[in-house]
């Protein structure tokens, strides 16, 4: 593509004369202290140069007019924050008029002392003024900013107590309840307004938009084309934004026409606007063409938006290009360019632009500092994200939310609650993306077992449990701790249900075993018209391999492909080598492999390599491990299942060779370890773990619960004792697996009856799946355990994988 270069020509705009006809300078200066031109310089520095001009225009015009002096320094200091040196100038005015009242309601609202506005109302009213619909439009807007809608209210109250219904102060009105999110309330003042002019249509149309209501506001603009003469640019500006949103780029090119008829193409916004809805439509050439031959030199906003329509268009080479060429024609990228360019893939690395950040001073901004966190946290980043998170001013809620979702990805729950803790301490409420996040943090492994229900009823306080991403996330995080029938009654209970949701119930019905139920759950998708993803037949296919329907699993596999037009990804065709070789169909397993449309990685070799071990297949698992030790030479689960085929086949010495070859590389085998939860407490071991401060209870729970399950039958299986010794040696290694010496402490830590969950980082081993199975029969307990692979349901001596795994 290629790129028109234009020179800028910068124009000084006109000069309001600030010198009286004497020379000197006039109370005219005040809105200068408070321009953009003092904001650079904080606070402190503002109060200083007011201070100043203050001094100084009470020098000039006291003589001859001192409510002007203290009016300039009313105006200057409410405009610029200084709410109570306002007011201080305020009292001091002998004379005080509806103007004078007006700056000052407006000053408070805007420097949040909401609840100073009201009794000032009242306080109006006591002195004699009237408030006029100046006095309420300029309120409105200032509480609209702030989005304090309790004010705004009580503020439409005394507008309608005084009679105040213009179209001025209802344009004002339309404008406080679009931004505070109350969209019917903003209908009904415009529908109840006696004159509408292009403003009231542009603000209803801006606030429907606002708050994602795209239809109606596209109705709307149609409905104002045959109420109004004209529309304006913020007309166009609000319908092309429309256009964007919708994808209905017939509709934009029309307005397109409309702006060049009307001669409106020196409107930067709605030219922008236009590249914009080109952009989000994929007619990014057609953007650029705008872009490029737009009236005058391209400001912040035209190069942010067309950065954005290069990333939306995934053209991140041009994306970057453009970000430095901005840059070199001395535009400065402000937070939106920072948040935009910071959406880009994770071609553009973090750190690159945090760089420029940096040295442009925008690391504070809460937008920026919230996207520079985001990115860290897909780079799984989390102490860069931790950094990034403490140095943002006042942090909103979407930053907590931000951090929160950082912990949640990398599974860390106390990290995730820990900042949920602080958040609340610190008055911040929580929003339902806030509390999704926390509760999939709740969902990792290591997390206790109860801090999700805990979670459920923080979400239930806050009334955000029927809330879409919250009870997806619920779903999701009971499936995945071993709660199916909890995450049933969620998903039951939801009103609407997205893809998510669907997904999460599938998939935990199928990693639980219950294939039968999440074929019914699918089934229902489709009844529903839901649109399914790769992750639903994933989900589904998963739940076949579990069931060992090796027929049903391929015919969904077909129906994605064929029926639903999803292409297979790698994830897709390993299932399948899963589903054939658990069943023991290694024949076409291999063919499965053969038609793959890309080369198979190492997920696909290593499911074949899983069921040669089961299976004791040592060809074929040689070559599936030679397949894998070139694509991830230094992965120990290789070299460990090898040597476990040559083990359990009787073949020692090259069992031995694949030892020494791990030595040899310096590749260390992941220790086997289970963790079980008693009383908000996480306890874990390992195999022939003796550092518990139980250990010697624990043994001894071992010794009689394995005497008893000899009682009734109980005969150990040392073939999965993969070493070259003495039966006995191999039974009492068994006993010591870790997996049993936390079901021994739960036993002993647990009333009798009390169900019993365990989590285990590897594949459970087929003696220590009898022994659980048994356990649960003698003892009366549910036992619920979580390998690497899927749940395992124990129950009156039966698991619910129904010994296939």
């Amino acid at each position: 593509m290629a790129m028109e270069r234009r020179s800028a020509t910068l124009r000084a705009p006109g000069r309001r004369s600030t010198e009286s006809p004497t020379g000197m300078t006039s109370p005219a200066a005040a809105p200068v202290a408070s321009s953009s031109t003092t904001r650079g310089v904080g606070w402190g520095g503002r109060r200083l140069t007011i201070s100043l001009l203050h001094a100084a225009a009470a020098e000039l015009t006291a003589p001859c007019c001192p409510a002007l002096s203290r009016c300039a320094g009313r105006y200057m200091y409410m405009k610029c924050g200084g709410v109570e040196d306002g007011r201080r100038v305020f009292e001091g005015m002998p004379e005080r008029n509806v103007v004078t009242w007006t700056s000052l309601l407006t000053g408070c609202a805007q420097g949040g002392a909401h609840s100073d506005v009201m009794a000032l109302f009242f306080r109006m009213r006591a002195e004699g003024v009237r408030p006029n619909p100046f006095t309420f439009a300029s309120v409105l807007s200032a509480v609209a900013s702030q989005g304090a809608l309790d004010v705004g209210q009580r503020v439409h109250a005394q507008s309608v107590k005084f009679g105040c219904g213009s179209t001025v102060v209802c344009n004002s009105l339309l404008n406080m309840y679009s931004k505070c999110g109350l969209v019917e309330e903003a209908k009904a003042v415009f529908c109840r307004m006696e004159t509408r002019d292009m403003v009231s249509w542009n603000t209803l149309m801006a606030g429907l938009l606002l708050n994602g209501r795209e239809l109606e506001a596209l109705k709307l603009f149609h409905n104002s084309r045959a109420s109004t003469a004209k529309m304006s640019q913020s007309t166009y500006s609000t319908a092309i934004k429309l256009c964007a949103n919708l994808k209905q780029l017939a509709l934009a090119r029309q307005l397109h026409s409309c702006v060049l008829k009307h001669g409106f193409t020196s409107d930067g916004n709605v030219m922008t606007a236009i590249m914009d809805a080109y952009s989000k439509c994929g007619e990014l050439d057609d953007a650029f063409n705008i872009f490029v031959v737009m009236p005058g030199s391209q400001n912040v906003v035209s190069w942010t938006a067309m950065i954005s329509g290069c990333i939306q268009n995934g053209n991140i080479p041009v994306a970057a290009d453009l970000f430095s060429r901005m840059r070199e024609d001395s535009i400065k990228p402000n937070e939106f360019t920072y948040s935009t360019m910071l959406t880009a893939s994770l071609s553009i690395l973090p750190s690159q632009i945090h760089a420029q950040i940096i040295k442009t001073n925008y690391q504070h901004a809460p937008s920026v500092g919230t996207a520079l966190l985001a990115s860290y946290s897909k780079l799984g980043s989390t102490e860069e994200a931790l950094s990034v998170f403490k140095m943002i001013d006042q942090k909103d809620v979407v930053a907590w939310s931000a951090m929160l979702s950082c912990y949640s990805q990398a599974g860390d729950c106390d990290g995730a609650t820990n900042v949920f803790i602080k958040m609340s301490m610190q008055g911040m409420k929580p929003n339902e993306f806030t509390i999704s996040s926390v509760i999939d943090a709740c969902a990792s492994p290591t997390a206790g077992v109860d801090q999700g229900r805990q979670f459920h009823a923080v979400s239930i306080k806050y009334r955000y449990q029927d809330a879409i991403c919250v009870g997806s996330a619920l779903v999701s995080m009971y499936a995945r701790k071993g709660s199916i029938d909890s995450a049933r009654s969620v998903f039951e209970r939801q009103t609407h249900r997205d893809l998510v949701s669907w997904n999460s119930m599938i998939s935990g019905y199928a990693q639980h075993g219950y294939s039968k139920e999440a074929l019914d759950i699918f089934q229902q998708m489709e009844a529903a018209g839901i649109e399914m993803d790769g992750v639903t037949f994933l989900a589904v296919i998963v739940g076949c391999t579990h069931a060992g329907l090796v027929k049903e699993g391929q015919q969904y596999f077909d129906s994605m492909v064929t029926d639903h037009k999803i292409s297979p990804t790698m994830e897709h065709y390993a299932c399948m080598v899963d589903l054939y070789s658990r069943a023991g169909k290694l024949d076409e397993t291999m063919k499965v492999i053969g038609g793959m449309p890309f080369p198979a990685g190492a997920m696909v070799w290593r499911t074949l390599l899983g069921a040669c071990r089961v299976h004791k297949n040592v060809e074929l698992g040689k070559l599936a491990a030679e397949k894998l030790l070139l694509l991830e030479p230094h992965d120990s689960a290789t070299y460990v299942l090898l040597s476990n085929i040559y083990a359990a086949t009787g073949k020692w010495k090259e069992r031995d060779e694949v030892r020494k070859l791990m030595d040899s590389k310096k590749v260390k085998k992941e220790a086997g370890c289970s963790w079980i939860q008693i009383k908000n407490k996480v306890h874990s071991f390992i195999a022939s773990d003796r550092s518990h401060p139980l250990t010697d209870q624990i043994y001894a729970k071992l010794k009689a619960m394995t005497a008893r399950l000899k009682q009734v039958g109980y005969c150990p299986n040392t073939s999965f004792v993969l070493h070259d010794m003495a039966e006995e040696q191999k039974e009492a290694m068994l006993v010591m697996h870790s997996e049993r010496l936390a079901l021994a402490f739960g036993l002993i830590a647990t009333p009798p009856g009390t169900p019993l969950q365990i989590v285990k980082n590897l594949r459970v081993c087929g003696d220590c799946h009898t022994v659980m199975k048994m356990v649960s029969g003698v003892e009366g307990r549910e036992i619920i355990m979580r390998d690497c692979s899927r749940f395992h349901h124990f129950k009156s001596g039966v698991c619910s994988c129904g010994d296939f795994w």
